[in-house]
Formats: structure tokens, C-alpha cells, sequence
């Protein structure tokens, strides 16, 4: 029994962690839930994506990330902005496609 809930535990563990970006990098597994079909995290095209003072105005429609499913527009903090390691824009939904958990910019000075 113990041995089954040990196996048990570590497919889960495992199925926890985050996926890749198309790039090869790795979301951070607090931000990123499912894996490189499913997942909430997903590149979005540049277009979507306004700086502005203090931050990051994104505009989304469906197409533009997986779970999008009408129009959004997020206001997203610089402070909050976590580095994307390939230049591109990243965002991940959890729990719902109202609610960004995690944004990853290119640095502001690129």
C-alpha cells in the first residue's frame, strides 16, 4: 500500500511541473499548470501588448492565447513582469482566462 502511495504522489508531482515555452525554457511551475497543449501558460503575439507608464497593457482576443474566449484587456505592473529568457511575451490564465497569474516580458531596456 505504501509503495502505491508513493507511486501515486510522484505522478502527481510530476504532473505539476511546468511545461516549456516554444523556445525551450521553462515556465515556473507556480505559473504554470498542465503542460505545452493544455497548459494556462502560452507566447502571445507582441501586437497584443502595450507599455505604458508603470507597466504593461495587454489586449487579448480569442486566437491570441488558448483560453482566451472573448476580449480582454489586462493592466499588468512592471513590478510584477517576470523576465522571458527568449525576447517574447508569455502570459499564463489560472484559474480562469479573467485572471492572469504570471507575465513574462523581455526586459524594458531590449
Amino acid at each position: 500500500m505504501r509503495g502505491v502511495l508513493a507511486f501515486v504522489f510522484f505522478a502527481f508531482a510530476s504532473s505539476a511541473l511546468a511545461h516549456d515555452a516554444p523556445s525551450g525554457w521553462s515556465y515556473d511551475p507556480y505559473c504554470c499548470n498542465g503542460d505545452s497543449t493544455t497548459g494556462d501558460c502560452e507566447m502571445i503575439p507582441s501586437r497584443t501588448v502595450t507599455i505604458v507608464p508603470g507597466g504593461y497593457r495587454v489586449t487579448l482576443n480569442p486566437g491570441d492565447h488558448r483560453y482566451i474566449t472573448h476580449a480582454h484587456i489586462f493592466n499588468l505592473p512592471q513590478s510584477k513582469a517576470m523576465h522571458s529568457p527568449d525576447g517574447a511575451y508569455h502570459l499564463c490564465l489560472f484559474p480562469d482566462e479573467n485572471t492572469p497569474r504570471c507575465f513574462y516580458a523581455p526586459d524594458m531596456s531590449d
